[in-house]
C-alpha cells in the first residue's frame, strides 16, 4: 500500500535509520554488519524506540580495512549475530509501515530492498539532502561535522552512551537529532512528508 506522503511532517511517525557495512572489496558484495534505527514522533526523537543490532557476516569474509566503525573489535559477536532476514519479523513494521529517514539514503535503500527486494520502502527522507538545502555553504555536510556545527553532539552522546560516530544506532540518532533541530527552524515546521522527500 502507497504511503500518503501529503502528511504533515508532525502527524507521522518517521522511521530513521543507519546501517554499517563492510565496505567494498573485489571479488565481494558490499555487506550491512550492523543497523540502528530510532522514531521521530511528533517531529521529535522517541528514546524509547531505539533498536540497534549487529548483522551477521561470515567470520572468514573481509572486511574493507578502510570501511569506519568498530568491527574489527567485533567480528566474533558480528559472525554470530542475526541475519538481517532473521530480524525481519522484530523490524518490518518500522520499515514499511513509515517515512524513512537516513544521512544520503543511497546505502540505507540497498540494504533496505535487500531484505525485502518486492517491497516499496519509503517514501526517503535525505538529511543530507535537506542540510544542503538549510544550510547552503557549510564547509561539510559530514553528518558527524553538521552535528557538532549545531551543537547536537551532546544530545545525541547522551541518548547513546558508550556508542559514537560510525556505530549504526549512534548515527541514527544523530540524523534524527539533525531532522528534529531542522523542523524546528523558522518555515520548516509545517512541511510535509513530500515536500522533504
Amino acid at each position: 500500500m502507497a504511503m500518503d506522503s501529503s502528511v504533515a511532517i508532525f502527524d507521522t511517525e518517521i522511521t530513521v535509520l543507519d546501517y554499517e557495512s563492510t565496505g567494498s572489496l573485489a571479488g565481494y558484495a558490499n555487506e550491512p554488519w550492523q543497523i540502528g534505527m530510532v522514531s521521530l514522533k511528533g517531529g521529535k526523537v522517541d528514546a524509547g524506540s531505539m533498536f540497534g543490532s549487529l548483522l551477521r557476516v561470515d567470520a572468514n569474509r573481509p572486511f574493507n580495512p578502510h570501511a569506519p566503525g568498530r568491527h574489527s573489535l567485533l567480528r566474533n559477536e558480528i559472525a554470530e549475530a542475526p541475519t538481517q532476514q532473521e530480524l525481519w519479523p522484530k523490524i518490518k513494521h518500522r520499515l514499511t509501515d513509515h517515512p524513512l529517514c537516513a544521512h544520503n539514503v543511497a546505502t540505507e535503500k540497498k540494504f533496505t530492498r535487500a531484505v525485502a527486494p518486492m517491497h516499496r520502502f519509503g517514501p526517503w527522507i535525505d538529511t543530507l539532502r535537506i542540510a544542503r538545502k538549510a544550510w547552503p555553504g557549510c564547509p561539510s555536510y559530514a553528518l558527524g561535522d553538521l552535528v557538532a556545527m549545531l551543537g547536537l553532539t551532546t544530545e545525541v552522546v547522551a541518548l547513546c552512551p558508550g556508542r559514537e560516530a560510525h556505530d549504526a544506532l549512534y548515527d541514527a540518532v544523530a540524523s534524527a537529532k539533525l531532522l528534529e533541530h531542522l523542523l524546528e527552524q523558522p518555515g520548516w515546521g509545517n512541511v510535509t512528508i513530500a515536500e522533504l522527500a
